[in-house]
């Protein structure tokens, strides 16, 4: 077996509204030829991933994203002077520019990432999917761009309802009156201000696909799936594979188009003419595990890539395959969390 390798996940927070890390640290275990120390990178005392010691090996308390950069990467290289951290896999989208705009830094440090651009992480933007979907074969709901209320009101008259109000970046609220509507456009204004989205709701069956591209317009391995049952908070519960072809291509088309680096998920909608494109994520999902699973080990192949190892890149897996999220049980003693709340690590 190889050597240890230390990669810090953040996102282990498995409850009602899960995080990614708990999935990525799972893969890169599960892969026989890396021998992986996982760190968890958590921001409560109370997330599940910190008492999952069979998966997460050590964990650190972060500060918020929302904390300025300096004292953001201070805790990182703090994490790799205790732990000899050598890879990070950040799975929130928060922490994302934090991680883009520090990534000579870390690199510096002896710290490595796989990351998109900061070019290619804007084409998240939802102003930039009305552009982006007609390049890869795919559609766009109806959209329009309001800056004030008045403008919201006169939009949601041509779209017409349930209707999604959506920030440019992040935040969404499916909506059917003009009352949630006014509620959910002043919820984003407040937290990400304008311009805000007003979308039509297309009703189809939701397809994804999770992939890695590898920064030269390429894939590491991309997987397809239908969401079969999703929670009230719209999270999968069950899904399938699919071999979906046009989507599949599609995803091939946005990975040569931008030359994208590391993990994305497509979020589609598709019905019985047309697929429409929805978001581009520049993670891992949740459901990433699924992947991995099916025998697609994202993770571990962005790990190598980052590490200049030989690395898997087909994207051959069964269709047919179903996934099942199911919750867990776990009785301990206090001494964890008394250790994260008074040191802030374990």
């Amino acid at each position: 077996m190889s050597e240890e390798i230390v990669v810090a996940v953040s996102g282990i927070n498995a409850v009602d509204n899960p995080g990614p890390g708990l999935g990525v640290i799972r893969s890169l275990k599960e892969d026989s030829s890396l021998k992986i120390k996982a760190i968890g990178l958590a921001y409560d005392a109370m997330e599940p991933g910190i008492y999952l010691d069979w998966l997460v090996d050590k964990s650190f308390i972060m500060p918020y994203p929302s904390s300025s950069e300096e004292d953001y990467l201070a805790r990182l290289f703090y994490i790799k002077d205790v732990t000899g951290l050598q890879v990070v896999i950040p799975t929130l989208d928060a922490e994302l520019p934090l991680f883009i705009k520090g990534e000579q830094e870390l690199k510096s440090k002896g710290i490595e990432t796989f990351l998109p651009t900061w070019e290619q992480f804007e084409l998240r933007s939802k102003q930039r999917l009305i552009e982006m979907a007609p390049r890869l074969g795919l559609s766009v709901p109806p959209t329009e761009q309001v800056s004030s209320y008045s403008d919201l009101l006169k939009a949601l008259d041509r779209i017409g309802f349930p209707a999604m109000v959506k920030g440019l970046f992040y935040k969404a609220y499916r909506v059917h009156t003009f009352a949630e509507a006014e509620g959910a456009f002043y919820k984003i204004v407040e937290e990400w201000g304008y311009p805000v989205l007003v979308q039509k709701v297309i009703q189809g069956e939701e397809l994804n696909v999770v992939g890695v591209g590898d920064g030269e317009g390429g894939s590491l391995g991309m997987m397809a799936i239908k969401k079969l049952w999703i929670t009230s908070l719209g999270k999968i519960w069950t899904g399938v594979t699919i071999k979906h072809e046009v989507l599949l291509e599609s995803s091939q088309k946005f990975l040569r188009e931008t030359g994208w680096r590391g993990a994305f998920e497509l979020e589609c909608i598709a019905t019985d003419d047309r697929i429409y494109l929805i978001e581009i994520n520049p993670r891992f999902p949740a459901w990433l595990y699924f992947a991995t699973g099916a025998g697609i080990n994202l993770p571990a192949r962005l790990v190598k890539k980052v590490l200049g190892q030989p690395v898997e890149t087909h994207s051959e897996y069964e269709a047919g395959r179903l996934y099942i999220r199911y919750t867990y049980d776990l009785v301990t003693d206090m001494d964890v969390f008394q250790k994260i709340v008074t040191r802030g690590e374990t």
